[in-house]
């Protein structure tokens, strides 16, 4: 193979797991982020937001034994898509990949995750603020945007500030989201959305109130398949894939 189809292969590899996570993102516009104390509890929020409907699940670096708990969520839930979030450092990334996991997020944004993510065609998703950061992280080749913490920021409305000049960049708000403000945030041109105390509110867990969960899950779900077309598709014409990062 030459040096050209080698780079061209490489490339249609990359442009292919990126649509591919693009499309997971429009199909399901939800992913429950979970940080736990045991991997039973970790486990049980899991199981309670996929019966509420939810099929994207994120398990925490900082949760107590994050790999057990990312092998019990993957044999117990092997119709969800599974990954990881509040990676900081490079080696957490090749643990969690070599642990199975099937998407990366971290709150902030390190060339190096997003290099070795590229590098392994992992999806992985930076933290970022301002739109001088969410632009270095998308051109830096990060997957989509983790706009973080979007409550410390001004929830839908900043986000919608955002759309004029950066409509092109697949934003996921995360940091302060509820079922009630989802709707909002997927109007004002979220692709998703990530939820984590919103979602298991520390005495539903504290009380092991997995229905609630449940019900609440259940009740966002079906707020965001409501939507008005106009609204709920507002967020999905983004580009679908970066090609800076391939420069």
């Amino acid at each position: 193979m030459t040096v050209i189809h080698s780079a061209h292969h490489h490339l249609q590899h990359s442009l292919e797991y990126q649509q591919r996570w693009l499309q997971t993102l429009r199909r399901h516009r939800v992913i429950a982020v979970i940080r736990a104390e045991t991997v039973e509890s970790g486990l049980n929020m899991a199981l309670a937001a996929a019966e509420g409907g939810i099929q994207l699940i994120e398990v925490t670096w900082n949760s107590y034994q994050p790999v057990a708990l990312l092998q019990a969520i993957q044999q117990a839930l092997t119709h969800c898509t599974v990954g990881v979030g509040t990676i900081l450092m490079e080696e957490d990334l090749r643990v969690a990949i070599a642990t199975g996991a099937q998407f990366c997020f971290s709150p902030h944004t390190s060339m190096a995750l997003l290099r070795h993510g590229r590098t392994v065609h992992i999806p992985t998703v930076a933290g970022a603020m301002t739109p001088t950061e969410i632009l270095t992280a998308w051109e830096a080749g990060a997957s989509s945007v983790k706009v973080f913490p979007i409550k410390a920021l001004g929830g839908a409305t900043y986000l919608e500030c955002l759309q004029g000049p950066l409509e092109h960049i697949p934003l996921i708000p995360s940091g302060g989201v509820t079922p009630k403000n989802a709707t909002a945030l997927l109007a004002a041109g979220a692709t998703a959305i990530g939820i984590s105390s919103g979602l298991f509110s520390h005495e539903h867990v504290r009380h092991q109130n997995w229905s609630a969960i449940t019900q609440r899950a259940t009740r966002l779900m079906q707020g965001i398949e409501s939507m008005p077309l106009a609204t709920e598709f507002k967020g999905l014409n983004k580009q679908p894939v970066n090609h800076a990062q391939f420069k």
